[in-house]
């Protein structure tokens, strides 16, 4: 009992040293109303900390509203008012999600009711990561400081990204208006909860304190290179860089010489209470399958014969009526995914327009030596931690685009040839708030036509990328940029739209398309020529992959490529 109490005193000592810290106030100590008001009718010292975190926010009477009750609590601690602002996201985002069931029962077009079907599953994900940043914020021991603030951090991008792709995928205005106006207050406390974890963080790293007040004691969350997560017959299982000695768990013949024919149904075999990794072998074959590996589904390591035998296909497409987010022929939700030697096709062709081939949403995601084949839309790396690794991908308009913070490296992007009157667009990055630490990056790979484009690759005009959103981030380096490549590099989406607010980079590029002299002028546009600046895209500190890549049997660089 007697180290309890000295374990609290210290904890709140610790927490006026973080509110001095802000405010510069030396008289913590002294009696004071924490309620609002001191002796000379001034704020309190935690309402000047109150203050101070909503001064980083972008919707500041939002944060007061949210925040100043935990002024009230005595014994604050620096993690309760991250829990008061992801309580409060959650509150708001699951009453638009009440909403959305509300709005999706009085709607009778089934284009409309499919994508409010889709709102009310991307809602559920957004309170799903809600919960459990709630609870990681509460809980020091599973995660050091740094790592829990990476982790806040990725998981509330995903939110927003969630928020985005609900109001992206209606098309009818007064449902959308409808939908927006529900998402309103959940939208802003989603993004004062991204600057308020980055504020608290920038305090306590200063001070050397963990989020609840104590001092940091660092631990690596990882174990022989492999995550906290992985056990250690998975992490042997994994050490292994053949495909070849892996036993899998299920395997899939379209011949019958399998335990399964489909991919769907070795997928519906996955135990319910699985540990390690559940591994599947996809022999050779087209595979005409819609496949989703769900959130239960953690762990999965699918691997094929390569990524132009085992192929997974569909065709479905926007112009049929699909809203894009279900058009993918392969969904992999379910943390921790995997996929080997694997293609994966969209053949709806440039006619069916948004068409995705593979969607990711799964955190701490890697694909290696895998194809990915359309026209428009055809990777969609929604959310979260993704990884891309001597892949080959194909298509025209924003055929990689998405709001995850996704690095693709030693790859082959092929650009095709569209349909007439249209213009080529590698890339669309879907950051929405300054405060997401999503990101695209393309790292030492090369930029070239397709051989139906090539006699005409001067006269159809392609570029690096275009912002989908506000705050679209993406960085080419280090990698080689064929003469498609049009001059100026980047395309505006719509008049001068993000064309400040974005962050467009390239650094150290080759190849007749590199050249940098002729580049965009937009505020949001950089040549970076600084080492230690490029570094801070690269795996390692962008992906935060040196806790999670050497798990996944993939070959990757951390750092750059090139000295």
């Amino acid at each position: 009992m007697a180290k309890a109490a000295v374990a609290g005193i210290s904890v709140i000592i610790v927490v006026g040293v973080v509110i001095g810290a802000v405010i510069g106030i030396s008289r913590i100590g002294q009696p004071n109303d924490d309620t609002g008001s001191e002796g000379n009718g001034s704020l309190s010292p935690k309402m000047k900390f109150v203050n101070s975190l909503c001064d980083s926010t972008s919707y500041k009477d939002n944060c007061l509203n949210s925040l100043s009750p935990v002024a009230n609590n005595a014994s604050a601690e620096p993690n309760d008012y991250l829990r008061a602002a992801i309580k409060a996201t959650t509150i708001e985002v699951k009453k638009a999600l009440e909403m959305s069931g509300v709005i999706g029962m009085a709607t009778t077009s089934s284009y409309d009711r499919m994508s409010i079907e889709d709102c009310q599953d991307l809602l559920q994900f957004a309170v799903d990561e809600l919960d459990a940043s709630f609870s990681m914020v509460g809980n020091p021991e599973m995660h050091p400081v740094d790592d829990r603030v990476a982790e806040l951090k990725n998981w509330l991008s995903a939110v927003v990204s969630y928020q985005e792709t609900c109001l992206d995928g209606i098309e009818n205005p007064e449902l959308k208006t409808a939908m927006n106006n529900g998402l309103l207050n959940a939208t802003q406390l989603t993004s004062n909860a991204l600057a308020i974890v980055s504020e608290v963080a920038k305090i306590l790293k200063a001070l050397d304190v963990h989020l609840d007040g104590t001092k940091t004691n660092r631990r690596l969350l990882n174990v022989n290179g492999y995550p906290t997560w992985f056990s250690s017959a998975d992490r042997k299982l994994l050490a292994s860089q053949d495909n070849g000695r892996l036993t899998p768990n299920a395997v899939v013949a379209k011949d019958g010489s399998g335990q399964f024919k489909t991919i769907a149904a070795a997928l519906a075999a996955y135990p319910k209470k699985n540990n390690g990794r559940y591994v599947i072998y996809v022999k050779a074959g087209v595979y005409e399958e819609y496949i989703t590996v769900t959130k239960e589904q953690v762990n999965v390591f699918m691997y094929g014969d390569g990524p132009t035998k085992t192929i997974i296909t569909g065709r479905k497409n926007n112009r049929q009526g699909v809203p894009t987010f279900q058009t993918a022929s392969f969904t992999a939700i379910g943390k921790g995914f995997i996929a080997k030697s694997i293609g994966f096709q969209n053949t709806a062709g440039p006619e069916g327009h948004q068409a995705v081939a593979l969607r990711v949403q799964s955190d701490m995601s890697a694909f290696f030596n895998c194809r990915m084949d359309g026209y428009q839309d055809t990777l969609y790396v929604q959310t979260h931690r993704q990884f891309y690794r001597n892949c080959v991908i194909t298509g025209t308009i924003d055929f990689i685009f998405g709001d995850s913070s996704t690095v693709i490296q030693n790859s082959l992007i092929i650009v095709r040839k569209p349909m007439d009157n249209q213009q080529n667009t590698v890339t669309a990055h879907g950051r929405k708030d300054k405060g997401e630490r999503t990101g695209l990056v393309i790292q030492n790979c090369r930029i070239v036509p397709e051989e139906k484009l090539f006699p005409q690759r001067f006269k159809i005009r392609s570029y690096l990328g275009r912002p989908w959103k506000e705050y679209s981030r993406t960085v080419i380096m280090e990698s080689t940029i064929g003469d498609l490549i049009q001059p100026e590099g980047w395309m505006p989406w719509s008049g001068d739209f993000a064309l400040d607010t974005l962050f467009y980079a390239e650094y150290g590029n080759r190849g007749p398309g590199a050249a940098t002299g002729k580049r965009v002028n937009w505020k949001g546009f950089k040549v970076i020529t600084n080492k230690r600046e490029a570094l801070q895209f690269t795996a390692g500190p962008f992906l935060e992959g040196d806790k999670w890549l050497p798990g996944t049997t993939t070959p990757f660089d951390l750092g750059l490529t090139q000295n």
